[in-house]
C-alpha cells in the first residue's frame, strides 16, 4: 500500500489536534478537578468522559483479541466512516469505490465531503469480483468500501475476493462487519497485522442489542487509529454510552444467547415467508435480516404500515426491485408479520 502519509490529506497530517483538559495529566491519580470549567455538582454526570475511552477499549481488546491501540470508538460506526473521508479524501479530487447495492451511508458521507463515489454492481447472486472492483480504481482512489454480510442483501462476501481486494489495492479497504456476529464466517480482525491497509468496522447496534447508545468500533493499525483520534471531537463518546458499553461486555454471554436465538428465528421466519403467496423468492442471509422479492413491494409495504408493522422497502435499490428487507424479530413479532402477509389482498 501507499505510505500512510501519502494517503492522508496534507492538512490532516500536519494538523495539531485539540488537547482537552483530561488529556494533559496522564500518569497521575486525581481527586480534585479544577481544570475543565465543570460544575462540581451532580456527580458523575458533571464530569467530561474519558476522551479515549480507555477502560471500555481494554474490555473490547480482551474480547476481540486486539490491542487497545488498534481500536477507535465513535458515535456509531457512521462516525468512523465519516472520519475516513475527512482524513484521507481530498474534496473535489479524490474518489472512493464501493459495491452496489450496499449500506447507504457510504455514499452520503462521500456526498457530504464532496468526494466522488464510484459504484460497482454486484452480480445477480449479490456477489462481487475483486477484479471488477479494482478496475474501477485509479491513482486518486483512497478508499474501498465492502460490507460483509452486506446490507441490504444479507449475504457474506467471499473471503477470497476480499483478500484479493486487500492485496491489489494501495489505499485503505474499509470492511464493515456490522452483522458478522450472525454469520458463520470468522471476523477479519485476526488479519489486521497481515493487511496494514485494512480497517474493520463493528458495532454495538446489532448483536449487542444497543442501537440506542450509538457505539461503533473501528479496528486498524495503531497509526490509522491515531489519525482518527487526531481529528475526532474531543469527547465523542459520552459517559452514559461508555458505562452501558462496559455493562454489555460484562454480560457478553447474554449477547451470545441472543445471537443463537436470532439465528434460529431467522431460519424459521425465512421458511415461513418463502411459503407465502405474495413472495416470489427469499434470498440467503448471513445477517439478522433477509431480502424477499414480493409481488408488489410498494403495495405490501404500505399494507403492513397500515397494520403498524414496519419492514424496509428496498424496491428502488439496485438489483432489489420489488424487494422488502425484513429484520428478524421475536417469535411473536415474526408470527404477527406472517399472519398479516397471509391475509394480504385476501379480504380476511
Amino acid at each position: 500500500m501507499k505510505t500512510l502519509q501519502e494517503l492522508t490529506r496534507p492538512n490532516i497530517w500536519n494538523l495539531k489536534p485539540y488537547s482537552s483538559a483530561r488529556d494533559e495529566y496522564k500518569g497521575f491519580t486525581a481527586s480534585v478537578f479544577l481544570d475543565a470549567n465543570e460544575n462540581p455538582y451532580n456527580s458523575p454526570n458533571n464530569r467530561y468522559p474519558d476522551p479515549l475511552q480507555q477502560e471500555l477499549k481494554a474490555g473490547i481488546a480482551g474480547l476481540r483479541k486486539v490491542l487497545p491501540e488498534q481500536i477507535f470508538l465513535g458515535n456509531g460506526s457512521d462516525e468512523a466512516i465519516d472520519l475516513a473521508f475527512r482524513a484521507f479524501c481530498e474534496p473535489g479530487q479524490d474518489n472512493v469505490v464501493a459495491i452496489d447495492p450496499t449500506y447507504g451511508m457510504y455514499q452520503v458521507c462521500a456526498d457530504v465531503n464532496n468526494v466522488e463515489y464510484r459504484k460497482v454492481l454486484l452480480d445477480e447472486s449479490f456477489r462481487f469480483s475483486a477484479e471488477k472492483l479494482l478496475a474501477a480504481t485509479d491513482d486518486r482512489t483512497k478508499l474501498i468500501f465492502l460490507c460483509s454480510p452486506n446490507n441490504p442483501t444479507g449475504n457474506e462476501l467471499p473471503r477470497d475476493e476480499v483478500e484479493k481486494t486487500l492485496k491489489g489495492f494501495d489505499g485503505l479497504v474499509i470492511l464493515d462487519e456490522a452483522y458478522n456476529d450472525f454469520s458463520g464466517t470468522p471476523t477479519m480482525l485476526a488479519h489486521l497485522g497481515e493487511y496494514p491497509n485494512l480497517v474493520v468496522l463493528q458495532t454495538f447496534s446489532k448483536a449487542w442489542a444497543s442501537a440506542g447508545i450509538r457505539l461503533g468500533m473501528a479496528f486498524a493499525s495503531p497509526d490509522i487509529i491515531a489519525l482518527f483520534n487526531k481529528i475526532k471531537y474531543p469527547y465523542n463518546v459520552n459517559l452514559l454510552t461508555q458505562k452501558e458499553g462496559l455493562n454489555r461486555l460484562e454480560n457478553c454471554r447474554e449477547t451470545e444467547r441472543w445471537i443463537k436465538i436470532l439465528i434460529e428465528e431467522r431460519k424459521v421466519l425465512m421458511k415461513d415467508v418463502a411459503k407465502l403467496h405474495c413472495v416470489g423468492k427469499v434470498f440467503p442471509s448471513d445477517a439478522n435480516f433477509f431480502l424477499a422479492r414480493v409481488t408488489d413491494a410498494v403495495g405490501i409495504y404500505n399494507y403492513l404500515v397500515s397494520l403498524g408493522i414496519i419492514v424496509r422497502n428496498r424496491h428502488t435499490v439496485a438489483l432489489c426491485g420489488d424487494c422488502l428487507r425484513i429484520t428478524v424479530g421475536t417469535r411473536a413479532e415474526n408470527e404477527q408479520l406472517i399472519e398479516a402477509l397471509k391475509k394480504y389482498k385476501t379480504g380476511l
